[in-house]
């Protein structure tokens, strides 16, 4: 950050300008480019699994692994965005790319609709990034004025928010995979992972004096330097998706999962996403 530059007061008062909220881009733009993303990864996947399910012409047969006894491994690469969807993060985006790894570990349990098998797996994003507005904001302390008394010194305006790129990990996804059908086979699973961000996730403070904290002398609310949030995030999570079987042991995926962003108060603040609806496309290979 830019820190305290253009540091200034008089006396008791706080000389600042309105500064307006700004976006490095137009939230329209973000979806557009961020859903033609999955578009293009889409009509990609549909390739392969076209090219795949005919041989020489002939009929390529079709088998769902997860109706049978063998407890398969399931590797998988998927694409996932999203949206904020809560208070103040409808303007947030998400886009990542990464590998799924899992084992199924029992053999077929329950009857009827819910008959299937439990999954432990892991998924790993080493690209992930978030499209969020941007503003301004400004550190401010308090100082003794030149003539006794108190008064605030503020930095000089800053730009927060905008991309924020990292890396993210769920190491324990716990998934319930429904026998389904010969072609079909559905699952739900709660997951909970962690992220990691080149800078502090969320952005955090701004315009000079928030009205969601307040300000006083002896606090300096929202603007102090140390209103920060943290580069390491927790995603405690629940999903539900489907398998789509092109041959045997092959699968277009499709999933939809809720997602909790939060720092769990590792920075000083912790606003985090309350709830984001993620979406994801992949293509599964079962050993």
């Amino acid at each position: 950050m830019e820190g305290n530059r253009g540091r200034r007061s008089v006396g008791g008062f706080l000389l600042c300008g309105e500064l307006n909220w700004s976006k490095e881009r137009s939230n329209s733009l973000i979806g557009m480019r961020t859903y033609k993303r999955i578009a293009m990864t889409m009509v990609l996947l549909m390739g392969v699994a076209g090219a795949q399910t005919t041989t020489s012409g002939a009929r390529v047969a079709i088998t769902n692994p997860v109706q049978q006894e063998a407890m398969p491994f399931n590797f998988g690469v998927l694409v996932q965005s999203g949206v904020g969807v809560t208070e103040d993060r409808g303007g947030f985006t998400f886009f990542m790319a990464g590998i799924h790894a899992g084992k199924v570990l029992t053999g077929m349990h329950g009857q009827g609709m819910m008959r299937g098998n439990f999954e432990l797996a892991m998924e790993a994003f080493p690209f992930w990034q978030s499209y969020t507005p941007t503003s301004l904001r400004q550190n401010c302390t308090v100082a003794s004025g030149p003539f006794g008394g108190e008064g605030v010194q503020c930095s000089a305006p800053f730009r927060i928010g905008g991309t924020f790129t990292g890396m993210s990990i769920t190491p324990d996804i716990l998934r319930w995979n429904f026998a389904g059908t010969r072609h079909f086979a559905p699952w739900a699973q709660g997951a909970g992972g962690l992220l990691w961000t080149n800078h502090k996730y969320p952005a955090f403070g701004g315009p000079p004096i928030t009205s969601t904290a307040g300000f006083s002398y002896s606090t300096p609310g929202d603007n102090g330097p140390n209103a920060e949030t943290s580069v390491w995030n927790f995603t405690p999570q629940f999903g539900v998706g489907v398998h789509y079987f092109t041959r045997a042991n092959r699968s277009i995926d499709l999933g939809a999962n809720a997602i909790h962003i939060s720092s769990a108060s590792l920075g000083d603040k912790n606003p985090g996403i309350n709830a984001s609806v993620q979406f994801t496309l992949g293509y599964s290979w079962w050993k």
